[in-house]
């Protein structure tokens, strides 16, 4: 179980890195302490600071152990955030919570310092309407969907000791629709030729309110589940990633990874799938045992 647990909290840290980039910062590697600064336009430059540890048992057993430096906030209103953290961990025994908690803090801050919530609420809720229009679709549509191409957006390479790395995502509502995308993606020549095109994909069933995912490594091991953990700590709806690896030569190590992540994140900040807190809070991360995974082989 301790390797189970290490496995766990090195796939969240790669995750948390490619989401918030040098907003979150290594304290301590082998201590294996982190932390990231929360900012308020209408506080100070440096409004609210999350330090967190992960004891060796974390996550399946006890959660972080957390310190919040926010001079900000009352002593009652860091109350209230304890609780909060605490509250979501104790409801969630097991899983990964670092990345609701950065946002619940972040949430927490902006709700202290918003001026017109309900102006706020309202830009939410025009935002949800905007992402969850292709989930809400009548079954004549959601049969026509199946037979459509849908389209497929194309992000700028990254490069790195001369392997190349390129994201391509499609909002898709079937797996019909996702084999079609990865049809499409092979007829061009060039992505066919990819050492690798690893995969992962997230369909939201309204009915009975579960997801059927899944990815693929295409022979980069473990890269493909990477991608799925970072799809579902964004808990990102009806869409499929897919990047392409052009191998160069030159072993990049961990690094492959951190650009197969980053491409991600990238792509979906790219086409309006990152989240706001207040969208998270609305739609809360499903785990795995809610979710039903369609395997391809």
């Amino acid at each position: 179980m301790a390797d189970d647990n290490l496995t766990r909290q090195v796939e969240e840290i790669e995750a948390l890195s490619a989401i918030y980039g040098e907003e979150w910062k290594v304290e301590n590697e082998a201590e294996r302490v982190y932390s990231i600064t929360l900012s308020s336009e209408a506080l100070s430059p440096s409004s609210l600071l999350l330090q967190v540890r992960l004891p060796a048992n974390y996550p399946r057993d006890v959660p972080p152990i957390y310190e919040i430096s926010a001079p900000c906030l009352k002593g009652t209103e860091k109350v209230q955030l304890c609780h909060l953290l605490e509250d979501y961990y104790s409801e969630n025994v097991g899983e990964c919570v670092l990345y609701q908690w950065v946002e619940k803090s972040r949430e927490f801050l902006s709700n202290k310092t918003a001026a017109t919530p309900e102006k706020q609420s309202d830009s939410v809720n025009q935002e949800f309407n905007q992402h969850s229009g292709a989930s809400s679709v009548s079954a004549e549509q959601y049969l026509e969907l199946q037979t459509v191409l849908p389209t497929i957006y194309h992000a700028e390479p990254i490069v790195d000791r001369k392997s190349t790395f390129q994201a391509h995502l499609a909002e898709v509502t079937s797996i019909q629709q996702v084999k079609r995308v990865q049809a499409n993606l092979l007829e061009n020549k060039k992505i066919a030729h990819a050492t690798h095109n690893i995969m992962a994909y997230r369909l939201y069933n309204e009915k009975p309110n579960t997801f059927t995912q899944d990815c693929d490594d295409d022979g980069e091991s473990a890269a493909g589940g990477r991608m799925l953990h970072l799809l579902q700590i964004l808990d990102v709806r009806n869409v499929m990633v897919v990047v392409s690896r052009w191998y160069g030569g030159i072993q990049l190590g961990a690094d492959r990874f951190k650009h197969i992540n980053n491409c991600t994140r990238n792509i979906l900040q790219q086409c309006g799938f990152l989240k706001s807190a207040a969208e998270v809070k609305q739609h809360p991360h499903h785990d795995g045992n809610k979710s039903h995974r369609h395997r391809k082989r």
